[in-house]
């Protein structure tokens, strides 16, 4: 089965040459289990012009063991079982956050992270999106590309053997709508660990591919545009000095803002790829288009020469530059003042 180059998220077509880039808003766990917080959240993804809003729905219980020991190597201090009991969604707050999404006129997503999950975003979500760790899931991969909604695989953490396999897992259920994301597991990233280029290196799979982007750049999302992403991911947060494990790299909305306005700008930067002048620029060419003109006062009948002719800026309607050499010795037909043009009957 081949997978489809073109997929489509809502009303969104993404992956198309000319469709423009599918921006999820990544609130993830940033609502602090406020919901008014989170429907604020929802507000300003849709103020800064985001196409999606995104939380996350997962348990603690079903994330990770109670029993694991702190990730004191990322600078973690209690047990990741705490830490995740501390910031879940809310279950019964997913349908109520759809309706304010569409209400809103944005379209909601989270990403699932165990199999109940799923099953519950199966009737809010019109795609999953697949979080970097749960990539290398079969059994739960497997179980919601077969719910036949589009997936968009989060690649952070591995390596084209590990998206090569997962994605024979989602083709193995069917499903053909898969996009690819390109991003690292490290939260902030810095810019030298970015590695863009392996955007070329995802789109050698020929579906629709984006970046999942954890830096503090409004840029380099943009950058990522201009290289071909059709999707980008940004986490957000209302306030950067709010407590929680996911503010402090998140922008604020004032930021959302503008990497949306640079995404959009390089869109309409890019242009059709043809080099030719604009329509505007040909008219403005007109006016400044260099030709040859009188040095100083040509009488008539004398020879034209570089004593007594050079270009200048004059517009249209001078001989172009390039004939200056072909009328040297030619003698002038008329009395020809300083800096009038030399036209072709002269």
């Amino acid at each position: 089965m081949k997978f489809k180059s073109r997929i489509k998220i809502g009303n969104k077509l993404i992956g198309g040459k000319n469709d423009p880039c599918f921006i999820i808003a990544e609130a993830g766990s940033n609502h602090n289990r406020d919901f008014e917080t989170a429907k604020k959240l929802i507000d300003e993804a849709k103020n800064a012009g985001a196409d999606a809003i995104k939380f996350q729905t997962y348990s603690a219980g079903t994330l990770y063991p109670k029993n694991k020991k702190p990730l004191f190597l990322i600078g973690e201090k209690e047990k990741p079982f705490d830490i995740i009991k501390k910031i879940e969604l809310p279950r019964d707050w997913q349908a109520k956050l759809a309706r304010y999404a569409e209400n809103k006129g944005i379209i909601f997503l989270s990403t699932p992270f165990d199999k109940e999950a799923i099953d519950e975003l199966d009737k809010l979500v019109p795609a999953f999106k697949w979080a970097s760790p749960e990539l290398i899931d079969k059994p739960l991969l497997e179980y919601a590309a077969k719910k036949g909604k589009p997936i968009i695989l989060s690649t952070g953490f591995y390596g084209t053997k590990e998206i090569r396999e997962s994605l024979g897992w989602v083709e193995g259920t069917g499903n053909s709508a898969v996009a690819l994301l390109h991003c690292t597991g490290l939260y902030p990233t810095k810019p030298e660990d970015v590695n863009l280029r392996a955007i070329a290196e995802l789109k050698k799979f020929k579906i629709p591919v984006g970046f999942s982007d954890h830096t503090a750049s409004v840029v380099i999302p943009a950058v990522a545009v201009a290289i071909g992403a059709k999707i980008i991911e940004k986490h957000f947060t209302l306030d950067r000095n709010m407590n929680g494990p996911d503010h402090a790299f998140a922008l604020e909305p004032i930021e959302l803002s503008g990497m949306v306005k640079n995404i959009r700008d390089v869109e309409k930067s890019m242009g059709s790829g043809v080099k030719k002048p604009t329509i505007e620029e040909s008219k403005k060419e007109k006016l400044i288009r260099r030709g040859i003109v009188a040095k100083r006062q040509i009488k008539k009948g004398e020879k034209f020469s570089l004593d007594n002719i050079t270009t200048k800026r004059v517009g249209s309607g001078s001989l172009p530059p390039k004939d200056i050499y072909k009328i040297f010795n030619k003698k002038a037909k008329r009395n020809i003042l300083q800096d009038q043009i030399i036209k072709e009957n002269d």
